[in-house]
């Protein structure tokens, strides 16, 4: 406390007693796949459709941006930011031990397909690295002259580190582009190819350095999954914690071996059910009757997960490679459409009677009379409706559960307990007495007071929709004794009209009162 020894005016600030709890974000996907080029097994936080194709587009062919044939990631991740998703993370894996240091191509500035230089990371250097080559400004205008030399000034960039070498050019001697970074980088090392001739002139721009990619039939379910400890594949998305939902569309680069391919998608599952508040969204097989898609449902892949949820068919996009229509998984579609009803409508609402925009057909009209049996079993189908576009109709997880059958209802759990869990932080160390206790109680009734109010929750009170109980019946002294302090609450979730009935009955009238006659 503080003490008064001197007479005058003091100001002090005073905690409030009332510690708001802030609801957490729930739109944040995770991406695990094939592209041609970006850093390897490195997450990185993706919030647009151009950032995304800038760091993971083709160094070699440019004009392909990120896509990739054989493989799905940009499709999927176009799919994502086009029906309303804003930001995600994006992990690209390659093949163990076949992987090679990131590079870029220098090119000639009167040919930019020949290859002046070529730059190479060096081992342990942060990714993703950048060169950046400017042509210095007081040579410029030298530069059409028969002999002049062209100097330029690159900038290396790596995560926090960057250096800067003005003064370069590729004339033989002490300040030799190659040369001088060679002797000083810790980021990059320049190899002359048979172009790099003293009057080759190299083009300004800034180039992103990136490993070559593994072919999709290169690649295991070992890849995908990678590590928790070396941060690879799946595995780095451990230590991510606003990541709601995983993404891996590639794993249908797998399908040829039924036996990966479930083994993946199960490992998905794991991660989702161990992280505690993120579902895996699943693509069904390709190229499967409704009648197979129900047979490998129940007796090939077998799930059975809350945290988890299948959809089939796959749709028809137009593919930028090949200007043809092309069948892609729809994962990354459907969590775009799961961002997309978040913000506006909240995560209580299902996912479902939603347009996936950017569809242009399906692998597969599925009827409703065949939807009936694949619903059943927590088979989300997407279909089409004349005059009504594609639509996902189904909003299930693989749940057996039935009291988690739904995707909203175990969304919205997710959302409420991480949302509490992470307003409460201040609470660890604070005396474990009836002020706690009672600190606590308010907080998470004015945070369900809000989420009530929202909609997220059943019932015309709030006492019907929730309930918050901490007091000396939930910490007797044993509780206490162990350092803990229980909080025990309970809501009512808003639950889908699946099913919309209305029941028509012959009435005939017989003139009495409330009948209406002209």
């Amino acid at each position: 406390m503080p003490t008064y020894l001197t007479p005058g005016v003091y100001v002090e600030e005073i905690p409030s007693a009332n510690k708001p709890i802030e609801g957490v974000g729930t739109a944040v996907a995770a991406f695990v796949g094939l592209a041609p080029g970006g850093p390897v097994n490195t997450a990185m936080r993706i919030s647009n459709w151009s950032q995304f194709a800038r760091l993971y587009g083709d160094p070699q062919n440019p004009e392909n941006g990120p896509f990739m044939e054989g493989a799905y990631l940009a499709h999927s991740v176009y799919g994502f930011f086009q029906n309303g998703g804003s930001l995600c993370w994006i992990v690209r894996v390659g093949a163990d031990g076949a992987a090679e240091k990131p590079r870029a191509a220098l090119p000639a500035a009167t040919d930019r397909g020949v290859e002046a230089l070529r730059a190479v990371a060096l081992e342990g250097a942060p990714e993703p690295v950048s060169v950046e080559i400017v042509e210095d400004p007081s040579v410029a205008e030298e530069s059409e002259k028969e002999g002049a030399e062209i100097t330029y000034t690159v900038t290396i960039s790596a995560g926090n580190d960057r250096e800067e070498y003005p003064g370069v050019s590729l004339k033989k001697g002490r300040n030799n582009l190659a040369t001088k970074i060679n002797g000083a980088s810790k980021l990059v090392k320049i190899e002359e190819t048979g172009a790099s001739l003293p009057d080759t002139r190299v083009a300004p721009g800034k180039y992103l350095l990136s490993a070559p990619p593994s072919a999709p039939n290169a690649i295991s379910a070992t890849d995908f999954e990678g590590d928790v400890a070396s941060r690879r594949g799946m595995g780095g998305l451990a230590a991510i914690d606003e990541i709601t939902m995983v993404v891996m569309p590639d794993a249908m680069t797998l399908n040829g071996d039924g036996s990966q391919l479930r083994d993946l998608q199960g490992k998905m599952i794991a991660h989702a059910e161990n992280s505690g508040d993120r579902l895996a969204i699943l693509d069904a097989p390709p190229d499967l009757l409704p009648q197979d898609v129900l047979e490998w449902r129940m007796n090939t892949a077998g799930y059975d997960s809350k945290m988890a949820a299948l959809y089939y068919p796959w749709i028809e996009v137009m593919d930028p490679l090949t200007k043809r229509p092309l069948m892609v998984p729809p994962s990354g579609h459907v969590a775009g459409v799961w961002c997309r009803v978040d913000e506006t409508r909240g995560v209580h609402k299902a996912p479902a009677n939603e347009v996936i925009l950017g569809a242009n057909g399906l692998g597969f009209q599925v009827t409703q009379a065949e939807q009936g049996g694949l619903n059943k079993v927590g088979i989300n189908c997407i279909r089409a409706f004349p005059g009504r576009g594609i639509r996902i109709w189904g909003a299930r997880t693989l749940s057996s559960d039935p009291e988690w059958r739904y995707i909203n209802v175990r969304r919205l759990f997710n959302y409420v307990s991480e949302s509490i869990m992470e307003g409460t932080q201040w609470s660890v160390f604070e005396p474990n007495d009836q002020m706690l206790w009672m600190s606590l109680k308010i907080a998470a009734q004015n945070f369900l007071m809000r989420t009530w109010r929202s909609g997220a929750l059943f019932g015309s009170t709030p006492g019907e929709a929730f309930f918050v109980k901490c007091d000396a019946e939930t910490n007797p002294p044993e509780v206490i004794e162990a350092g803990q302090v229980v909080c025990e609450i309970g809501i009512a979730p808003v639950k889908p009209a699946e099913f919309v009935i209305f029941r028509l009955s012959q009435f005939t009238g017989g003139g009495g009162e409330g009948e209406v006659s002209e």
